[in-house]
């Protein structure tokens, strides 16, 4: 790998482009077709976008792509809504006006952070009485589930149900572990792990600790511990699509910001 922090983030950007998109996102849709440099899934009443590039088309043709786009999901009635997942060094610089122009909405940008697992798997000294456990791993994980997902909603403040979890685990059986921190019995901080079959990476996600326990450095121990799990499974690379919160975490512990990741979200009238 290069030792260049220029030229590091550039082969570590080549990696996602090459091994995290198009088939590789699809893994868990329910079905999958393709029109010309798209690739469309359908994932129960939601739908995703991916391709690993535009292949240079611009303008009118471009706008007859996104309505294309649009009118194959509208046309399924138990669509509900479809992501078309940009990302920052993408061509044309103009998609997203395009996309919005489409009736599309934008949620926040996050930044997409690269690295070897071995840089994140550090030891982080926990505050007293807090533990790390894996819930996912037992006879019947659904109580401690609950309560993770409880712990989730209460750390990015949006409702995130159980059964998000148990959908997750179903469909990616074996590949996710889910995460937390304890501490007097209450879950404190989540996360999960996710390994992608087929490539170098395991993908970190939604990683939150709730308000009262930030600061204290739980996310990166729990971070640490998925990072050393990784490792175990044989993963080299870690990536993250990561909020303001994270991102700065993630870089102290040597994952480079490669690009930027922005949802524009299509809504049934």
């Amino acid at each position: 790998m290069p030792s260049d922090q220029h030229e590091l983030a550039g082969y570590l950007l080549n990696a996602y482009d090459s091994q995290l998109r198009e088939e590789t996102e699809m893994m868990s849709a329910t079905s999958v077709d393709r029109d010309g440099p798209l690739w469309r899934g359908k994932f129960d009443t939601r739908g995703f976008v991916s391709y690993r590039n535009l292949g240079g088309l611009t303008g009118e043709v471009l706008d007859d792509l996104i309505a294309r786009t649009i009118e194959h999901y509208a046309s399924d009635e138990r669509i509900t809504s479809f992501e078309w997942k940009t990302r920052g060094h993408d061509a044309p610089p103009d998609l997203p006006e395009r996309l919005v122009a489409h009736g599309f909405q934008p949620e926040d940008p996050e930044t997409v952070m690269l690295g070897e697992a071995k840089l994140l798997a550090m030891e982080v000294p926990l505050p007293p009485g807090v533990q790390l456990r894996r819930v996912d791993d037992q006879l019947d994980p659904l109580p401690d589930l609950t309560r993770a997902a409880a712990a989730q909603e209460r750390a990015f403040g949006f409702p995130f149900g159980v059964k998000d979890f148990v959908r997750q685990l179903e469909k990616k059986r074996g590949l996710i572990e889910i995460w937390v921190a304890e501490a007097q019995g209450e879950v404190v901080c989540t996360g999960r792990l996710e390994v992608v079959p087929g490539t170098e990476f395991a993908g970190i996600w939604g990683g939150g600790t709730v308000p009262e326990w930030r600061g204290q450095g739980i996310y990166r121990a729990l971070t640490a511990e998925r990072a050393r799990s990784a490792l175990a499974r044989g993963v080299r690379f870690m990536h993250s699509d990561s909020t303001e919160f994270s991102h700065p975490i993630l870089q102290r512990s040597g994952l480079l910001p490669v690009t930027t990741t922005t949802p524009y979200i299509w809504t049934r009238g």
